[in-house]
């Protein structure tokens, strides 16, 4: 029986340049595709959180598709991701789909232009959900971030200045356990949801075949080099021991 993780879905890495227009761009046509154009599929993953060691958002980007939204050709949210966690499987560029020299207004406050892009770039965004979730892209959750022409370039203004003041909303909801491998630390997917799955079954770790259970459980989720098997069965049998202790409790 294979571990009930999250169902898929796909990864938003946004740019975190905040005194930038092309920062705000990313932030708010992010926060478009997460809320309200594609909010089943997605969830966002936090830069700062990712940069500063999060675990939990590390682990998302290793084991589903990841989207990075970034305001300049520097890159900075591909370029993290791909570093701690495997390149992403889309990026967008915001400076890319801009089409005339007019400018993306001020970090606080965006011009029409600035409206625009952000309006190009949430779609590009929900396109690549789109395709690596193996849909057909449509507009079939409504028409992208609700165009109007006069009348709702003041909602989404008023949404530039919500997007300048959130909250960081963390969270990728991929279980993950931190253990000891020998003399490193590794992160594992899925180890949690595995050792509640066990434990609900009467499985427990003097049961004969219950580390080579875990293993095999634990392989699917996570390359583990034909070399360091045993080193893993025992490192996760011991995890395992320690969890039971405490649901015992």
């Amino acid at each position: 029986m294979m571990p009930e993780l999250p169902k898929k879905k796909v990864g938003i890495v946004a740019c975190s340049g905040e005194e930038m227009a092309e920062g705000t761009v990313t932030r708010l046509a992010a926060l478009r595709v997460l809320e309200q154009i594609r909010p089943d599929e997605t969830v966002t993953i936090c830069l700062p959180l990712f940069l500063a060691g999060g675990e939990g958002d590390r682990a998302f980007a290793r084991f589903y598709p990841t989207v990075a939204v970034d305001g300049c050709r520097q890159r900075c949210a591909a370029r993290a991701t791909e570093r701690y966690s495997g390149k992403p499987a889309a990026s967008v560029v915001v400076t890319e789909l801009m089409t005339d020299d007019a400018g993306l207004g001020t970090a606080r406050y965006l011009n029409a232009s600035g409206l625009q892009v952000t309006e190009a770039t949430a779609e590009a965004i929900a396109v690549h959900v789109d395709q690596l979730l193996g849909e057909k892209a449509s507009r079939r959750k409504g028409d992208l971030l609700q165009r109007t022409v006069v009348s709702g370039l003041d909602l989404l203004q008023a949404q530039v200045e919500e997007a300048v003041q959130a909250t960081c909303s963390c969270g990728s909801g991929i279980p993950v356990l931190t253990m000891s491998i020998g003399d490193r630390r590794e992160t594992l997917i899925a180890v949690p949801t595995i050792f509640d799955q066990f434990y609900e079954r009467g499985k427990r770790p003097h049961l004969s075949g219950v580390a080579d259970e875990l293993l095999q459980n634990t392989r699917l989720y996570n390359p583990i080099p034909d070399g360091e098997t045993s080193a893993y069965r025992v490192a996760l049998l011991r995890e395992f021991e320690s969890y039971c202790r405490k649901r015992a409790t």
